[in-house]
């Protein structure tokens, strides 16, 4: 891997990561479709740690919600009444919405990491992507906010992030769409995706750091990933603010087209 490719993975990892149409895909595709050959083990190690920068953006963009959460919390429990606020349910309700995916994904993460090498696999997930993004626009009500969703509603939209742990399914995807049948507005359903992403994206990274740590060509790969993992972290954090501002007043169809023809595309030509 380049620094340039590593720059251009990081932007696309940046503006994937948060809209709809799969990250962990795209890094796939990306260097399939441009004839890049980027040995498997490196580039799985690329892809988490721009996941990292990614998760820095989603952190700096969400500070102020975070801290507000768990100050909530840590009152809750030392008052001995978790559930007393409406921001210390809505703390525990992301942490139960995280579990599935975090078990899931540790049983896994072998076959997951098998996945990234099979661009025509990752192209028939995205067609899941766009369908899942369809059923959510249609399906959905939006007429509930994060103050009404209960544990049942977690654990639902928890699962709909088990899907996206295969490259090709868009977690922000699955997740918005899991909020969405459950009548979340599209703006909410989002933020909550955001949020729930925070703690499997923590431990992703830590994983892939150190497996990083312990390759033995660690510091001829840090020169290359550091540009990718800048580039990441800054248009993640636009991209968070573009499409908060933009579910206001817009359907996610537009997204399940590009997945579909994205899709199209890698199968057309391989």
């Amino acid at each position: 891997m380049t620094v340039l490719q590593s720059i251009l993975l990081g932007v696309i990892q940046g503006l994937t990561e948060f809209l709809p149409i799969s990250s962990s895909g795209h890094l796939v595709i990306v260097p399939y479709l441009l004839g890049w050959h980027i040995p498997a083990t490196d580039a799985f190690k690329f892809d988490v740690l721009v996941q990292v920068a990614t998760l820095v953006a989603v952190i700096a963009y969400f500070w102020n919600d975070l801290i507000a959460l768990a100050k909530a919390m840590l009152l809750g429990l030392k008052n001995k009444s978790p559930m007393k606020t409406p921001q210390a349910r809505l703390g525990w309700k992301l942490i139960l919405a995280t579990i599935p995916a975090g078990i899931i994904g540790l049983l896994l993460k072998e076959t997951v990491e098998n996945t990234f090498a099979n661009p025509k696999l990752t192209a028939s997930a995205l067609f899941l992507t766009a369908t899942l993004l369809i059923i959510a626009e249609r399906v959905g009500k939006r007429d509930r906010n994060l103050e009404q969703l209960d544990w049942k509603d977690a654990l639902w939209i928890g699962f709909s992030q088990v899907i996206a742990i295969f490259p090709g399914v868009s977690r922000s995807g699955a997740t918005i769409a899991g909020g969405m049948t459950r009548d979340l507005g599209r703006p909410t359903a989002a933020r909550f995706s955001f949020l729930i992403s925070i703690p499997i994206m923590l431990a992703a990274g830590l994983s892939a750091t150190y497996d990083l740590i312990r390759s033995p060509n660690v510091l001829q790969l840090l020169p290359t990933f550091i540009p990718g993992f800048i580039s990441a972290a800054v248009v993640g954090y636009l991209a968070i603010h573009w499409l908060l501002r933009f579910l206001v007043g817009h359907p996610l169809y537009i997204f399940a087209v590009y997945c579909t023809v994205m899709g199209l595309l890698v199968i057309v030509s391989s």
